[in-house]
């Protein structure tokens, strides 16, 4: 079970990242989809960062008819990840190069960016955590 934490006056989620690859896998992607959501949402209720969790879910799934938005979304999402990361004081950020290219390959095989995704996000609300109760 995700452990729940409370920043902001919202709550994230610390997630097992290896579970959000299997649970990708066995929905078939939906799983995949709402994760997406929920991450994006988080990232900007918690963090502060300008996103719209609507609009990056659009853009992974009917954005793939014009191919490119998919490959724009994920690499923007890896950038928030980064910038929330740097704003909140981890010292290792997030790569967006490297999570792009987990992600190209997740496109052909399987979606092994979600666990790199997950576990940044991991990063991100334990140092937020770790700030807020000091």
């Amino acid at each position: 079970m995700a452990e729940r934490v409370q920043l902001r006056g919202t709550t994230v989620k610390i997630r097992n990242p290896f579970l959000v690859f299997v649970w990708s896998l066995v929905t078939l992607g939906i799983y995949y989809v709402v994760w997406y959501y929920k991450t994006n949402r988080e990232l900007r209720d918690a963090s502060g960062v300008n996103v719209s969790p609507v609009v990056a879910i659009l853009a992974i799934t009917v954005g793939w008819v014009v191919i490119v938005p998919p490959f724009v979304s994920w690499y923007r999402t890896f950038a928030r990840i980064s910038e929330a990361q740097g704003a909140a004081g981890v010292t290792n950020e997030a790569n967006p190069i490297l999570g792009f290219i987990l992600y190209v390959v997740g496109v052909f095989f399987l979606p092994v960016e979600v666990i790199y995704a997950q576990d940044e996000l991991n990063k991100l609300w334990r140092q937020m955590t770790a700030s807020v109760t000091r």
